[in-house]
């Protein structure tokens, strides 16, 4: 009798071509998503006149370098982006892969795009030239951000080397209580593991509160697996996956259909797969959660106080901890409810769905914005839905500035910045100094809290606007 395998096991089988004695594996690429960065990769093509291996698996959208006050081209000012996006936009032309250009309906941030599309599938094996890739793993896949020289690699030959991760199963039962969101599931997830404790790991998300989530809430956990120090994030795939999947214009149709469908049900790891480590956690006990340092597990509740270092084990963790106080200007023993925020920022490929925008806006519709705030839709498409739904006016009512879409002030582009001292509540994924621009202070929160947030100019529980506190 075969032994009983994880997920991960079953795709990384499925994608290996060989083993080295080494241990260095070689894989199949079955996805290759990428945004405007890909330009660099397409130089090393053509410097060493090589053809792109498969570009029917290769798809792209600019999403790094674009403004989101327009989608025009010559509206990007910064003459280094202009020319990154103008490149991507060529290389297409040239190569004849799938563009989700400026002007095209299906443009969006590429981890928004790819389970819009359909492109993100289970079993597959996916890579981008960027970290957050993990979000795919949502969907059933395996999914993993690569770095420049590995970009090249894949876009060369669709395979790429790599060695074997550990697994991790981080397993989460219990109804979440009223207010608590995928995003402070994941956080509370990343603060109990540490910032680096899934390192050479790949996560499964597994457990009742996992399983009772949408499919926008588990890409959300998936993508902020890497701040956990994760190689991915998966969560097995069930109907909802394919509900979720059926119909979009990448998705197998017919027969293909029904193969494929019979071939994911078969992906989720079998009873008794063993992995290299288990956590298991209790959602039941979870609240909304802000960060309060310069990383995601540098986190508390709403309701608490910034921690005291002092009541760290270890010196280490003391110094770490009062390093990240003094850059947030922030001491031990503030309620966190009373640290007031300059500005709000809803967007991200973490926080920009359509489900994300109906929760700011359940909120943002119980009064006005007294900070400036930034909503960027994570694709053209969720923006259409957001409008058609009426979110975008509750927005523009409240005093919330209406953007296109894009990576805009997650990773500081474009103009779109916290300036250095300013702090700023954010739905992104990453806080670490600077990430918002230079000297900037971030506060990582869910879309309701930071709609909360924007109408009192302090971090604020969202659950006091929601009648569930």
């Amino acid at each position: 009798m075969a032994r009983p395998r994880t997920m991960f096991e079953k795709i990384w089988q499925d994608h290996l071509i060989r083993e080295d004695e080494d241990a260095a594996c070689l894989l199949f690429v079955g996805r290759h998503l990428a945004h405007d960065g890909l330009y660099h990769g397409f130089n090393f093509l053509e410097g060493r006149g090589l053809a792109l291996a498969r570009a029917d698996q290769t798809f792209a959208t600019p999403d790094h370098g674009i403004s989101t006050l327009s989608h025009r081209l010559d509206d990007i000012v910064d003459p280094v982006q202009h020319r990154v996006v103008k490149a991507l936009q060529d290389n297409a032309a040239r190569h004849g892969f799938t563009l989700f250009g400026l002007e095209d309906p299906r443009q969006g941030i590429v981890h928004v795009v790819g389970p819009e599309q359909g492109l993100t599938q289970p079993g597959l094996l996916i890579v981008c030239g960027d970290s957050h890739t993990s979000t795919h793993g949502a969907l059933g896949a395996l999914a993993f951000g690569i770095g420049a020289s590995e970009v090249c690699h894949v876009l060369a030959t669709q395979t790429l080397w790599q060695r074997k991760p550990r697994t991790l199963r981080v397993t989460v039962d219990g109804a979440r209580p009223a207010g608590v969101t995928a995003k402070d599931v994941i956080l509370a997830i990343i603060a109990r593991i540490g910032a680096n404790g899934a390192s050479g790991h790949v996560i499964e998300y597994a457990g009742s509160t996992i399983r009772d989530m949408s499919i926008e809430e588990r890409l959300t956990v998936c993508n902020m697996s890497i701040e956990a120090g994760a190689r991915a994030g998966m969560v097995a795939p069930d109907d909802k996956t394919y509900a979720f999947l059926k119909g979009r214009p990448f998705a197998p149709t017919g027969d293909a259909w029904a193969l494929a469908e019979a071939h994911w049900r078969s992906l989720p790891s079998d009873g008794g797969a063993v992995f290299d480590r288990e956590e298991r956690l209790d959602a039941t006990l979870f609240a909304p959660m802000v960060s309060w340092g310069t990383n995601p597990s540098e986190v508390a509740p709403i309701t608490g106080v910034v921690p005291d270092p002092a009541d760290a084990a270890e010196e280490t963790a003391r110094a770490a901890m009062q390093r990240s106080l003094d850059y947030m200007g922030l001491a031990a023993g503030m309620r966190l409810a009373d640290v007031a925020v300059d500005q709000v920022f809803i967007g991200s490929c973490t926080n920009a769905r359509i489900e994300d925008l109906r929760a700011a806006a359940a909120i943002a519709r119980q009064g006005r914005a007294v900070v400036p705030v930034m909503v960027s839709p994570g694709s053209t498409l969720v923006k259409r839905q957001a409008e058609a739904e009426g979110l975008a006016q509750i927005f523009r009512e409240a005093g919330f500035e209406w953007r296109e879409s894009g990576c805009s002030m997650c990773c500081g582009m474009n103009g779109d910045l916290v300036a250095a001292g300013k702090r700023c509540a954010s739905t992104s994924n990453r806080n670490f100094p600077g990430r918002q621009g230079p000297g900037s202070r971030t506060h990582l929160v869910s879309p309701a809290m930071a709609a909360a947030t924007a109408l009192s100019g302090r971090l604020s529980d969202p659950r006091d606007l929601m009648g569930a506190a």
